[in-house]
């Protein structure tokens, strides 16, 4: 490993090996982290924070589906990084993740799971780090993440998802590592999964002595299932900046925040509210409502009195006729027939559920994987998902789960 004491301002690690059971099934063609949010994946946007924080040399350790992320990045020169892959054939947990990059990091290094977003004055904290330490974040409720007990900055006990927590600063994911790291993973047993978790191996770590500090991040998003990509997309259109790069004919109106991408029309009569992010070659109205904190990616087209809100549209979608998608995620190349409306709220008004698990959202519409196709007046019910390349027929009415390749007529029902 380099003794260069400038490693700790410049390299980085990105966990990306992951299977992503809880993205499903927008995870079942990508990693987690290549999942768009404001038109961009996950790990670019974390990739661009840590460049601004001094970050140069990146290490992504990928797995399943890992060529998505080298056919985007390649070496990173198109965004000014260097970039250096690792697969993870079996992915075996966080700790044999950094494991397999031992030989080429630097002295210091710091450590980013894929499925966050977090800022560049966040990430210098990092960089300045004096020796191992967590990124923390305290939360209102911390069921469901790894807490961490500290005493004036120091931990004490990192305990990964306790019934009951005995403190509210969570483990964000991210880590200012050395070289001692290594040694502790290799003395890591498997956890109760059969991994090898990186946080059992800093564990080790506490209890052998070694001081591992704990910084807090105030900006830190969790982007752990399908209903978080709203609140990022949402938190990172709020910073969106206009910039036209396409044509909007004669009676359209825009307020707020809009990003057109080049080769893209905008038709007579459309509305749009920002913040809002359309993409390249995309074909929007005439006619229709862009409602803020909408994302539309490369090559869409949204037609004549559709609306749409609070949604992520992935490239090569067609909504063209009579739509309405509210709170939504909708993954690439999906064609939506002629009057499908995408319910957002419950009739009950009470919190919308995905199969079983609480969103916490009372306005949650409904998670379509890739390739879907509607028929004609098809409504789909809110907390539904319906999985990839399903065919729904005309006039169904979804109010569930719909698996992959599934092609559901009204004689199934």
């Amino acid at each position: 490993m380099s003794d260069n004491k400038e490693s700790r301002t410049t390299q980085a690690v990105i966990l990306a090996a992951g299977k992503a059971q809880r993205m499903l099934p927008l995870s079942n063609s990508r990693p987690k982290g290549m999942i768009c949010v404001a038109n961009q994946p996950i790990i670019e946007h974390i990739i661009i924070e840590a460049q601004q924080a001094g970050i140069k040399d990146f290490i992504l350790v990928t797995g399943n589906n890992g060529d998505v992320i080298k056919n985007y990045f390649e070496d990173g020169s198109e965004i000014g990084v260097k970039i250096t892959y690792r697969r993870q054939e079996t992915p075996s947990g966080s700790g044999a993740a950094v494991q397999t990059m031992q030989d080429i990091v630097c002295q210091n290094f710091i450590v980013f799971n894929s499925d966050m977003l977090l800022s560049a004055a966040d990430i210098q904290q990092l960089v300045r780090a004096d020796g191992i330490t967590i990124g923390v974040k305290e939360v209102s409720n911390p069921a469901g993440f790894g807490v961490v007990e500290e005493n004036d900055a120091k931990v004490c006990r990192i305990l990964e998802k306790p019934v009951v927590a005995s403190s509210r600063l969570v483990n964000t994911g991210a880590y200012t590592l050395n070289e001692h790291i290594f040694a502790a993973i290799d003395q890591t047993p498997l956890s109760s999964r059969g991994e090898i978790e990186l946080t059992q191996a800093l564990q080790l770590l506490i209890e052998q002595g070694m001081p591992v500090c704990c910084t807090k991040l105030e900006s830190w998003r969790d982007i752990s299932y399908p209903w978080d990509l709203l609140d990022a997309n949402a938190c990172v259109l709020s910073r969106l900046v206009s910039n036209n790069q396409g044509i909007i004919e004669e009676n359209v109106h825009i307020e707020g925040a809009c990003n057109i991408g080049a080769g893209s029309i905008v038709r007579a009569g459309s509305y749009i509210a920002g913040p809002v992010v359309i993409g390249e070659n995309c074909d929007i109205g005439p006619n229709c409502f862009i409602r803020p904190a909408t994302a539309i990616g490369d090559n869409c087209r949204i037609g004549n009195a559709v609306e749409i809100k609070n949604s992520i549209i992935m490239r090569g979608c067609k909504i063209p006729h009579l739509n309405y998608v509210g709170d939504s995620v909708i993954g690439e190349n999906c064609n939506l027939g002629a009057g499908t409306k995408i319910a957002n709220m419950r009739f009950d008004k009470e919190p919308v559920t995905v199969d079983g698990i609480p969103t916490g959202r009372i306005k949650f519409g409904a998670i379509l994987g890739d390739g879907v196709q509607t028929g004609i007046n098809v409504s789909i019910n809110a907390g539904s998902v319906i999985g990839n390349h399903a065919r729904i027929w005309p006039g169904i009415a979804v109010y569930d789960s719909v698996l992959d390749d599934v092609q559901l007529r009204k004689e199934q029902l």
